[in-house]
């Protein structure tokens, strides 16, 4: 037990002291904030080879080189989400600070050997502590901090948007039903969470008296680029191969109601499955237990054959 937390202590420091490496100083004006974007473009895009072989020996090593590099190459990536926030009025670089801390703890907990792509899982971690950060700082009311209030304060203004709902006074009742359906809440939270948002400021506020911009042209644009499309389409590929796969181990009754219970838009009901397949409710969920079990446990053989593959190659190249 002594050993495990000297281990944990040692990698904790060792981690840190990258981290201040990599955080290139944390910006707080616009021209660290510019020397700080100069630095992040100094890391180059990983391959996925490289990225796993770093990941491993950040993993398994603890080799502060590798985190630097892992870390690194997913600066611009922090900034690229952080500026999804600048609508709440708070400054990029203190955005850019909490999402290093996300990228750090990504990296922390990130496990090569599931065969995922560190800036899918990263994103997860940048976005959570960019989203916490603005719920304690852009306002002085308290936003509710469940998980269907974090949704509705971080869409509600995009949804607006949609609807041309940009006024800062009360939503039409229609709008009302319509957010509160898409976000799966209730609507008086609709309503107070708006009016709360109101309050603070109206996204049609100038941000400056002799200028003509809007607090909603800094609205984060949701259209991805080229480089987040093509990242993500093949993320979503592999995924679906991975699925497909996995779905291939099932027995006809356990991918049917594997599918009817986890992977459709509307799910069916165990009462509904239960009649189909003429078997009790009980028997129906243990069958979709079983049925998940068998599908995670070959959704991560296949992804630890593939990362096999790519070493192979990797060692091949370098031979």
């Amino acid at each position: 037990m002594q050993r495990n937390a000297e281990t944990r202590t040692a990698q904790s420091r060792t981690a840190e002291s990258s981290a201040a490496k990599t955080r290139v100083n944390e910006p707080r004006t616009a021209e660290p904030m510019q020397l700080y974007l100069q630095d992040a473009r100094k890391y180059q895009y990983l391959t996925a080879e490289q990225e796993h072989e770093l990941s491993v020996r950040w993993h398994d090593r603890q080799d502060p080189a590798a985190l630097d590099q892992l870390v690194g190459s997913h600066l611009r990536l922090v900034v690229k989400m952080a500026r999804g926030y600048l609508g709440y009025g708070l400054p990029l670089a203190d955005l850019v600070a909490e999402g290093n801390v996300g990228v750090m703890q990504a990296a922390q907990k990130f496990d090569p050997s599931k065969g995922f792509r560190f800036a899918t899982y990263a994103s997860w971690w940048v976005r959570a502590a960019i989203q916490e950060y603005v719920l304690h700082n852009w306002s002085l009311v308290k936003i509710g901090t469940t998980a269907g209030q974090k949704k509705l304060f971080f869409s509600l203004r995009r949804l607006k948007a949609r609807m041309q709902e940009l006024e800062s006074g009360d939503l039409s009742p229609e709008a009302v039903e319509s957010i509160a359906t898409e976000l799966n809440v209730s609507k008086a939270e609709v309503v107070e969470m708006n009016r709360r948002l109101g309050n603070d400021r109206s996204l049609n506020v100038g941000l400056s008296e002799d200028g003509d911009a809007e607090w909603q042209d800094l609205l984060a644009d949701d259209r991805p680029d080229q480089e987040a499309t093509l990242a993500d389409s093949e993320e979503r590929s592999r995924r679906q191969q991975f699925l497909k796969l996995g779905l291939g181990v099932l027995d006809d009754r356990e991918r049917q109601i594997l599918v009817a219970r986890r992977l459709r838009d509307e799910p069916l009901t165990l009462e509904e499955l239960s009649q189909t397949f003429r078997v009790s409710r009980e028997r129906v969920r243990q069958l979709e237990v079983r049925a998940f079990e068998k599908l995670q446990k070959a959704v991560i053989a296949n992804a630890r054959t593939e990362q096999a593959a790519m070493e192979k190659n990797r060692l091949l190249s370098r031979a």
